[in-house]
């Protein structure tokens, strides 16, 4: 099972991988959104923004997210570490119901460039 530190690593990863895109993705992750991810299994959330192309970290509480962010995530430690190093695909995790993404339909559309 992942660590926290490990699930704040990978985030801090996929920003970098965010902030480096080009093309289609580049414009998806220049969204300006509040961002939250539950990490299931160690009954965490990370919460911050999703601006510039990058996540900014600014909080870590115990349980499900208190504030309905903009951009939801859900999923364990082990699938947030998995995606962000190529191990396992978001399309398939999402379609299996092993990702959770909720957002509003026209931020659907432009993330959808990321899966």
């Amino acid at each position: 099972m992942a660590t926290m530190a490990e699930c704040r690593s990978a985030l801090s990863r996929l920003s970098d991988n965010l902030a480096a895109a080009e093309g289609d993705v580049r414009s998806a992750a220049a969204l300006d959104r509040s961002l939250s991810c539950h990490i299931k299994d160690l009954d965490i959330t990370f919460t911050g923004r999703l601006a510039d192309g990058r996540i900014r970290v600014t909080d870590m509480v115990e349980g499900p997210p208190r504030e309905k962010a903009e951009i939801r995530l859900a999923m364990t430690g082990d699938d947030l570490v998995a995606l962000v190093d190529g191990d396992l695909n978001f399309a398939k995790a999402w379609a299996a119901g092993r990702v959770r993404l909720e957002a509003g339909f026209r931020d659907l559309l432009k993330l959808r460039s990321l899966l």
